[in-house]
């Protein structure tokens, strides 16, 4: 009995070490360009970005957007600095109302880093005023 679940451990081991990393890649790979989608604007193209890595990852906006940088930034903040307001304001939207007052990598919140920059009146600001 013993040996046959040491068996059946020492089989299935491999297994388990090969797939997470390549789910890892394979993640990376469905999120490589939602940095140049939000650029861009395009907010069914980024909904559709989002529905596919919840769809086969079972992964939620919020636990990836943190490690996600888009030219250093988070990607509401680079959404903000490029005026991208449907993209932008779709993330808004779809992040935790926690998670949006929370601070980010820098120690600032988004709120306190748009005043910073004196954008305050662009129009993902005033959703993201709305929505904490």
């Amino acid at each position: 009995m013993l040996k046959t679940k040491l068996y059946a451990l020492a089989v299935a081991l491999p297994f388990v070490l090969v797939s997470a990393p390549s789910q890892a890649s394979e993640v990376e790979e469905a999120l490589a360009n939602i940095c140049n989608i939000v650029v861009a604007d395009d907010k069914s193209e980024l909904r559709k970005k989002i529905k596919i890595v919840r769809s086969n990852f079972r992964l939620q906006l919020k636990d990836y957007y943190t490690g996600i940088k888009c030219n250093g930034n988070s990607m509401i903040r680079e959404a903000v600095l490029n005026n991208s307001v449907e993209a932008g304001t779709l993330l808004v939207k779809k992040m935790p109302k926690k998670d949006l007052s929370s601070p980010e990598e820098d120690g600032k919140t988004l709120q306190a880093w748009i005043n910073e920059q004196g954008l305050a009146d662009n129009p993902i600001a005033i959703a993201l005023q709305e929505r904490i």
